[in-house]
């Protein structure tokens, strides 16, 4: 932990503003805009200020704007994160990629006079979200603070293994198994001594190593997964090989693909899709592999929907095992800084995976999914009732919205605390509670400083 208290450049980072109306009319012809009065679409960009709503895809129409297209990167068909819509094509390109809802700006393009706000959809999530806290308290048979130097070791090995790995294939070498099954059984033997501590570790990561450690923590995540939903330990490491291995087949994929940060063409779309198949192939002449494994690197980007791919499976067509996985890579890889974006914070992660389960993912398994992490995991910055800040330290033992927080920030004097203060929310006694997750960059704070996480 730094020296108390730390020095950071004070205020909240500002909100964009909203941004003048465009011309609206010059990208849509006449006819569309009568239409759009007759079907309750409010041709003059939303007034001001604008806000954001969001849309049933089926809603779009030439003119809107959209803010957000909710969806993970390799479901968004433009690449961009927003765009003016100027064409039908580029709606039904929107359409045919399985995304059914999105977020429209109405400052900057045609309103849809009764969808909902962007605040109204976040505070239903929140409600909904606050309705699954039955937290089954986690057995711990080493304190985290102790068991976080043999998680350390473990993500150390596995990430040095995985990339010897990724390094062999792409030179055309076989997968060696026992090494694998030798990574995923200390990771396993750590997550059953203290499940907090190695998945608290997963979420310390750099856009610079992204593929090696996405796989490393699609594997934490899927054995905290298992562990959380009572599978045996005997499937539990026939589930974590795949998961380590899920995207083995990125390594067949050309490294300027790969690694691009710019827009893809269309071409390098399929090319970076393609990696599952190719990841199926290559356990499928793995030695020992089982067919658990296969099926989590084969399914993970199928979706509930049957909006997925490569096969578009659907509902029980997907292995229970590749719906967990789906869940879990969606998970790290919109936690994780791209060069192209910046990841979520973990809580903020969560509500949008709980947005998608009305169509991507199974619900119920969503719910489990949240359980396993909590919906304030180690090392989310929150606000108490109190106006304090703090950092959540250690998962609570009775409840999901009760964890330990370390307070760290007094909001009200807009100073720190003249020294961190541990807050058992849980305990007898306690008034306080967590209003919701704070943006660490709008505090110009790093919460894993204030934790004893290393």
């Amino acid at each position: 932990m730094p020296g108390w208290p730390p020095t950071i450049s004070s205020g909240a980072v500002g909100q964009n503003g909203s941004g003048s109306i465009n011309n609206i009319l010059s990208v849509a012809k006449f006819g569309v805009i009568i239409s759009n009065v007759k079907m309750g679409i409010d041709n003059r960009g939303g007034g001001n200020p604008g806000v954001i709503k969001k849309a049933q895809t089926t809603q779009l129409r030439v003119g809107m704007f959209v803010h957000d297209f909710n969806c993970g990167w390799l479901e968004n068909p433009f690449f961009a994160k927003q765009l003016l819509l100027k064409s039908e094509k580029e709606i039904e390109k929107i359409i045919s990629v399985g995304i059914h809802e999105l977020y429209i700006d109405t400052s900057k393009g045609l309103d849809i006079a009764n969808a909902p706000t962007e605040a109204e959809v976040k505070k239903e999530i929140r409600t909904e979200m606050a309705k699954i806290d039955d937290h089954k308290a986690e057995v711990i048979t080493v304190p985290m603070k102790e068991e976080l130097k043999e998680a350390q070791k473990c993500k150390t090995e596995a990430k040095k293994l995985i990339t010897n790995i990724m390094q062999d294939v792409r030179m055309g070498k076989q997968v060696e198994l026992e090494s694998v099954d030798n990574a995923v059984e200390n990771m396993m033997d750590s997550i059953f001594r203290n499940q907090g501590a190695l998945t608290s570790l997963s979420r310390l990561k750099s856009k610079d190593e992204y593929t090696f450690m996405h796989s490393v923590n699609v594997c934490v995540l899927m054995i905290s997964f298992c562990k959380s939903s009572d599978v045996d330990k005997a499937t539990i490491r026939k589930i974590g090989s795949g998961a380590l291995l899920h995207d083995i087949g990125k390594m067949q994929v050309p490294q300027e693909v790969l690694n691009k940060p710019a827009k893809l063409t269309d071409e390098e779309f399929e090319q970076m899709r393609s990696h599952v198949v190719q990841s199926k192939l290559i356990l499928s002449k793995t030695d020992g592999i089982s067919q658990e494994a296969i099926e989590v690197a084969g399914q993970h980007h199928e979706r509930y929907d049957g909006s997925g791919y490569p096969d578009k499976l659907k509902g029980a067509e997907i292995s229970h095992f590749g719906q967990m996985a789906s869940i879990v890579d969606v998970y790290d890889a919109i936690t994780s800084d791209r060069v192209y974006h910046k990841g979520l914070d973990s809580t903020d992660a969560l509500k949008k995976i709980f947005e998608w389960s009305k169509f991507h993912f199974d619900p119920v398994l969503v719910q489990l999914f949240i359980k396993t992490v909590g919906i304030y995991p180690v090392g989310t910055l929150v606000r108490l009732e109190s106006g304090l800040l703090g950092v959540v330290c250690e998962p609570g033992k009775e409840s999901m919205l009760k964890p330990v927080v370390r307070a760290i920030y007094d909001s009200k004097r807009e100073r720190f605390l003249s020294a961190p203060k541990d807050l058992d929310l849980a305990a007898s006694g306690n008034a306080d509670r967590i209003l919701g997750s704070e943006s660490p960059s709008k505090w110009n704070i790093k919460p894993f400083d204030f934790i004893e996480i290393l």
